[in-house]
């Protein structure tokens, strides 16, 4: 998919409305932030349905196309029908690309198979956190966060220091001076 979606403002509002929306094969969303007002709009139901199946949706910058106006947009929240597979509502949040952005980055651990943990200890590298919150600039949102984990053994706890951060990311719990544990190593110790 590209990054360009197609939106509609949406006049009529309010639990009925949205309803309406839903059996039409919409969407309801709103798109606000960046010194506008809030503004409600309608997405094709298929298009984000399929969309919000993808991890890198929530790490890209998108440009959404409201009636003709362009806005550079993220994905904040959406929420999902809890029995139907239907997105019921969705909240962009427009951006500033000059100004720096708070986010959650996916964290994925590599070279794990390659430790001593994994290897000749029984172990395995188990994630304490999914995601990372950092301040990035909009420009170049990384789609993940790698953690190395080749030189690990049991018993080891690997902290967001140990994440391999891209030029212009920065952890906001580290800005906060919190090294917090970020995964754990299990394993026979030898």
């Amino acid at each position: 998919m590209s990054n360009q979606i197609k939106a509609t403002v949406r006049e009529a509002q309010g639990s009925g409305a949205s309803r309406r929306l839903r059996q039409a094969g919409q969407v309801p969303a709103v798109v606000y932030g960046a010194g506008q007002e809030a503004q409600a709009i309608a997405l094709n139901h298929k298009e984000m349905f399929f969309a919000l199946e993808k991890e890198s949706f929530f790490t890209q910058v998108l440009k959404l196309d409201v009636d003709g106006k362009v806005l550079d947009v993220i994905v904040r929240d959406y929420q999902m029908h809890p029995v139907k597979r239907q997105v019921q509502h969705i909240d962009f949040q427009a951006v500033d690309l000059s100004q720096p952005l708070r986010m959650r980055i996916p964290v994925r651990v590599v070279n794990a198979e390659k430790s001593h943990a994994v290897k000749l200890q029984s172990g395995r590298v188990s994630l304490l956190a999914n995601v990372v919150d950092v301040i990035v600039n909009p420009q170049n949102i990384p789609a993940e966060l790698e953690l190395d984990c080749e030189n690990v053994v049991a018993g080891d706890i690997l902290h967001l220091s140990d994440i391999k951060y891209p030029e212009g990311v920065v952890s906001t719990a580290l800005k906060r001076n919190s090294n917090l544990a970020i995964a754990t190593v299990i394993g026979k110790k030898r």
